[in-house]
């Protein structure tokens, strides 16, 4: 196991780049500590095999380095840096024996047979592969072969890291439940420090304890599940993580207060913020907003366009001046599209973003 730091990492597969969207890695400085469980959420092409493949060996980055308990590994090859990986999809010898195949890797680096078949044990009894031991890995389905490829990344123990490229992206999806809780359990259980890539925000909020948020190559927050829900850094975090995601609202700062465009009212002043910063946004997650009867105390004039029930909640979508904002709450007093509404934004659950940063 290792702390991995990536100091003035940055990556681009052009030749010369001089604009931000030349990189596929903005320049980043980054440090997950030795037996963390990190996951590198982001929607596809922003960056994240990238940067998994750099800590691996398989992409030389083009600028900073990559050390492994602060020793320089960037122009080491893959083979030196004694990790694991595991891959999108299974990665496995069908020829040979479930068995066969989690003891390949320990084999190779002269292990002893009583060692071997001892870590193999153990290993195939965390994920449930004891009675396959002896079967053929050809006659596996594909969630079994995919299991078997976790073990093949696991059964190490002395790997500085075990790297995980969409792992679940074949499996079943009540088996990938199953299979994040089952990596939760290992990873408590062997203290190996995991790296996890995924477009997923469940897997990435349920798995790791800490998630690396990526847009457009470059890193816009770190933190645990509940920073990044009730704290976003930045304006994507709050509209990729949650389902719906964050409301933001474009509006306008003045010594009356914040007021949303179309919407007559004012809503309080917020220390910190200054006319002339730059585009200011009001982010507020749904299931903070309230919808209220027309007119009761504090709330904002608005409309319903459409009110869903989803069992445990409503799911209201209202008009409030020129935008559309969504609400979550158990009980709802009206239903109708059309029906004029009060909408509640409260002042400690709003955030603010100038030019999609957050400043309050």
């Amino acid at each position: 196991m290792a702390r991995i730091e990536l100091a003035g990492l940055a990556h681009s597969y052009k030749a010369n780049p001089t604009e931000p969207s030349d990189y596929a890695l903005r320049p980043m400085e980054m440090t997950w500590n030795d037996g963390g469980a990190y996951a590198l959420l982001g929607p596809s092409g922003c960056g994240k095999t990238t940067l998994l493949n750099i800590i691996s060996g398989l992409v030389r980055p083009s600028q900073g380095k990559v050390l492994f308990d602060g020793n320089d590994v960037t122009n080491l090859p893959t083979e030196a840096r004694n990790i694991a990986q595991v891959f999108q999809f299974p990665v496995i010898y069908d020829t040979m024996t479930v068995g066969e195949n989690l003891a390949f890797p320990l084999k190779n680096r002269g292990w002893k047979t009583a060692d071997i078949e001892k870590r193999v044990s153990h290993i195939a009894e965390i994920l449930e592969l004891s009675s396959d031991l002896k079967n053929r890995a050809s006659g596996l389905t594909a969630d079994a072969k995919q299991k078997i490829s976790l073990g093949r990344g696991l059964v190490r123990p002395d790997v500085a890291a075990v790297l995980f490229d969409e792992p679940l992206t074949v499996i079943d999806p009540h088996l990938k439940w199953l299979l994040r809780r089952k990596l939760k359990e290992i990873h408590h259980e062997l203290k190996l420090s995991l790296i996890y890539v995924t477009h997923d925000q469940i897997e990435a909020l349920t798995f790791a304890d800490k998630v690396v948020v990526m847009t457009e190559g470059e890193v816009v927050q770190i933190g645990t599940a509940q920073e990044l829900f009730e704290a976003p850094a930045h304006t994507f975090v709050g509209y990729f993580i949650g389902n719906p995601g964050m409301n933001l609202l474009p509006c306008g700062y003045s010594a009356d207060g914040v007021r949303i465009a179309g919407v007559s009212e004012f809503l309080p002043p917020r220390r910190g913020l200054r006319m002339g910063e730059g585009s200011l946004k009001l982010g507020i997650r749904p299931e903070f907003v309230e919808c209220v009867a027309h007119g009761s105390a504090e709330s904002l004039p608005a409309r319903i366009i459409s009110a869903r029930n989803m069992g445990t909640h409503w799911l209201v979508d209202c008009q409030l001046g020129d935008y559309r904002v969504a609400c979550k709450q158990r009980t709802l007093h009206s239903v109708a599209a059309g029906d004029a509404v009060g909408v509640r934004l409260p002042d400690e659950r709003i955030l603010y973003y100038v030019n999609e940063r957050r400043v309050a």
